[in-house]
């Protein structure tokens, strides 16, 4: 089992289980890896940050008995962070000062303890804030099933390397749907976990940003989510997740809808998807009716809220890009669309005043509300995870298009998933339809707050009913 083509098609479980039957040792799969990212990431662009000498030393110092020991990995240039490795999210001015991660941060700990072996940093926006993956520090990453096509963002170049098979599982984060979009783009299974269930970050709760990881497993998916929560939070079962794939889920009360939220178009393949998942959920006896929280429909109103208090979110990446370099920032240390979007086009902070901002957020609890009151009649909600498959890559061109119409661009993209960013409710993307031209479709399936394990028994029997995707990328090791 040392062929590269043959590691390339293992899950993490089973590349663990290579390891712990002792036919490859943590190093030998770490060095197939490196071997796989040199040969195929010219191609696709994701991963642009490379420690593959640390890697080496980590894989032969591993603890014993660690599940995951030897499984090569990638983290997102954003989010969380290991001591000691390089953390440019995304950014020039990191990137030319090689900044370093001074510690551990609480997920990035856990992933060593697992066992996996970080090999490099995958590429990501600038400070994670577009939903597709084309940093201008690095360029774009390209996706693996069309290279002329978005691989999503933003956690583009997680998603792009796993579907190509250079590395079976990465570090995700998702804000606003980025791990679901360049999941259903990239035709990866991608979670956004129940709010808190994975503690990743040093101080904070309660925001609507979660980390995670991706794979191409749902077997995967389930395992990791239970080693990396917390112990507090494992409850009486350590292996909750991973039960759940195994039984079959109760007759489930369904709703779908493939109408977008606002109104905005949506491709014909991503409501045919929608449609033969909801025929196979009600073949399995489900109670499935077209419905969904009437909240949706005021997606635009949200996005005007949301811009009351956007700004503030863009200049806490200002802020914290001025505590790493340790100096103040201007326009020419970050992209033009951070920079406009956090201080205006003048580069004088237009804040809004306090009144504005508690009308926003009344309005926000309200909505939030009224779309969690839908799930008092209803268990799961299944909708398109992006309006269309992966759009052309120029499309989204962060250096020809202006900032306010790369985010106009952009706001359609977010409009399935960032609802449940704002609720904290668990949302899984299964790629479980095609376009003609043969890209990936992905489906997302919404759950009650907390019921990540009956969302995992419901895509699992979805998964055995209408097959695992089992095509190949064009681009794949």
């Amino acid at each position: 089992m040392s062929e590269q083509h043959e590691l390339a098609e293992l899950d993490a479980t089973e590349q663990a289980a290579l390891v712990a039957r002792g036919e490859l040792s943590a190093r030998e799969l770490v060095e197939a890896a490196i071997r796989r990212i040199e040969r195929h990431d010219g191609e696709l662009g994701a991963v642009p940050v490379r420690i593959f000498e640390d890697a080496l030393v980590r894989a032969e110092a591993l603890r014993a008995g660690a599940p995951y020991a030897g499984v090569p990995f990638l983290m997102k240039d954003v989010g969380a962070r290991q001591e000691g490795q390089p953390y440019y999210a995304g950014n020039q001015a990191l990137s030319d000062a090689d900044h370093r991660a001074e510690a551990d941060t609480p997920l990035g700990a856990r992933f060593r303890e697992v066992g996996l072996v970080t090999l490099g940093n995958s590429s990501a926006p600038e400070f994670g804030l577009q939903s597709n993956t084309w940093p201008l520090v690095y360029g774009p990453t390209r996706n693996p099933w069309q290279p002329d096509r978005a691989a999503g963002g933003s956690s583009g170049g997680a998603c792009a390397a796993v579907a190509a098979g250079l590395v079976p599982v990465a570090h995700a984060s998702d804000g606003a749907g980025s791990i679901r979009i360049p999941a259903s783009w990239c035709g990866l299974i991608g979670l956004k976990p129940t709010r808190d269930l994975v503690i990743w970050r040093h101080a904070g709760s309660e925001r609507p940003d979660v980390e995670f990881v991706v794979a191409r497993s749902l077997r995967d998916i389930a395992a990791l989510l239970d080693f990396l929560r917390p112990a507090a939070a494992r409850g009486l079962s350590a292996s909750r997740f991973r039960e759940s794939i195994a039984r079959a889920p109760g007759r489930t009360r369904i709703g779908f809808t493939h109408r977008a939220p606002g109104g905005s178009a949506v491709d014909p393949s991503c409501v045919a998807a929608v449609e033969r998942v909801a025929a196979a959920l009600a073949d399995r006896g489900h109670d499935v009716s077209e419905d969904a929280p009437a909240a949706l429909d005021q997606y635009w109103d949200r996005a005007l809220h949301g811009a009351v208090i956007g700004p503030l979110g863009y200049r806490e990446c200002l802020e914290d890009l001025e505590e790493r370099l340790g100096r103040p920032v201007d326009a020419r240390d970050v992209e033009p669309f951070l920079w406009e979007l956090a201080a205006g086009p003048d580069g004088a902070p237009e804040s809004a005043t306090a009144e504005e901002i508690e009308r926003a957020a009344l309005w926000t609890g309200n909505w939030e509300r009224e779309l969690v009151g839908w799930f008092d009649a209803h268990e799961v909600l299944v909708t398109p995870t992006v309006p269309e498959p992966a759009p052309p890559l120029d499309s989204l061109d962060p250096a020809k298009l202006a900032p306010l119409a790369l985010l106009e661009r952009m706001v359609p993209h977010m409009a399935f998933t960032e609802p449940w960013n704002a609720t904290g409710q668990p949302a899984i993307s299964l790629p479980l339809g095609w376009t003609p031209s043969g890209l990936p479709v992905g489906v997302q399936l919404v759950g009650r707050f907390g019921a990540d394990d009956d969302l995992f028994a419901l895509a699992a029997q979805l998964l055995e009913t209408l097959g695992e995707p089992s095509r190949r990328p064009r681009i794949h090791a």
